[in-house]
């Protein structure tokens, strides 16, 4: 087996934090006399990557996720713990660290403004002292995967949120980086074009053999690209491991959508189980995944069924239960 890409271990990062009360007198009395507190943003993780993973970093907001991938690309230290991605320590920020990695933020964005994002192109050319051939077919590559060619001229602020997106993704990856840090690339986009990122990063995953570490508030991200999935709340690691797996573990019941040809009263599908949501077109049913056969059975014999699926409880519900099963045994 290939030595991982990334290897995290007893990683933490804690902040000492000013706290006072609100009004006047707390606000004099904070001149002379502060408090602190020390906020543990991530506390002790451990985890490994291999070459070509992809992995969904999952998280509820404040759980470390962002602090995380801060400290694995180098631009925050790490209070403890040791960190190596691609065999570099990232804090040291060394120049061939930094060709092999890179990191893609959401809400932030490094395309000039008033300037079309070509010029983004040469500037990080420029700055990665990338050979002209290799990034004219980089280039030319990252446009037709993205489909660029009528966005690459405009200036930057001409470019809707989804197109400017698909520019920053390019722009990132002009040095072809080994490793992908993506944090919340896909926040504001919508569904097309958060398809047309999923899509895009599984080809580079896929052309490259780049590791990448994702983390998104959008479950059909991470259900459409990450097998494997490390989990962490209030800065500690909760599940690492796969994510059907999980979803198993946490709800391993079913969930039958039932299309009707008429309206059927909730209290007649409550025989079939327990009546998740149910209107005149459709009800969904839940049910323990043992008895799915004959409740699948049951139903096509008493209902007007037009069409049935059966499926697994969303990926969203499995998350808050992890959370909420996570802090009832920490006691909190």
């Amino acid at each position: 087996m290939s030595p991982a890409v990334i290897e995290v271990r007893g990683l933490q990062k804690h902040y000492r934090v000013h706290r006072r009360q609100a009004g006047a007198a707390a606000m004099v009395k904070s001149l002379f006399r502060r408090s602190y507190e020390t906020v543990k943003a991530v506390n002790g993780i451990d985890f490994a990557v291999a070459p070509g993973e992809r992995v969904g970093f999952l998280g509820p907001n404040g759980a470390g996720k962002t602090t995380t991938l801060k400290m694995l690309s180098g631009l925050l230290h790490p209070t403890a713990g040791e960190v190596k991605v691609a065999g570099f320590t990232p804090r040291h920020r060394e120049v061939a660290f930094l060709k092999q990695v890179t990191l893609v933020m959401g809400q932030k964005q490094q395309l000039l403004w008033d300037l079309p994002p070509a010029e983004t192109f040469a500037l990080n050319r420029a700055v990665y002292d990338i050979p002209k051939r290799e990034f004219e077919e980089t280039v030319s590559e990252l446009t037709q995967l993205l489909e660029l060619q009528d966005l690459v001229g405009k200036p930057a602020r001409q470019l809707s949120l989804g197109e400017r997106m698909k520019c920053e993704l390019a722009a990132a990856l002009l040095h072809r980086p080994r490793v992908l840090f993506l944090d919340e690339p896909t926040i504001g986009l919508d569904v097309s074009m958060q398809s047309t990122v999923r899509s895009f990063v599984r080809a580079y995953n896929e052309r490259y053999g780049a590791t990448v570490l994702l983390t998104s508030h959008y479950m059909e991200d991470v259900a459409a690209l990450c097998p494997r999935v490390i989990v962490i709340d209030r800065g500690r690691l909760i599940y690492d491991g796969d994510l059907r797996q999980l979803a198993l573990r946490v709800r391993p019941d079913k969930r039958i959508l039932v299309r009707l040809e008429r309206p059927v009263p909730a209290t007649e599908l409550s025989r079939f189980g327990v009546v998740v949501s149910s209107d005149a077109a459709q009800a969904v049913v839940q049910v323990r995944a043992a008895e799915v056969s004959g409740a699948v059975s049951r139903i096509l014999a008493g209902l007007p069924v037009s069409d049935l699926t059966v499926e697994d409880p969303p990926l969203e519900e499995v998350m808050s239960e992890l959370f909420r099963s996570s802090r009832e045994a920490a006691g909190s």
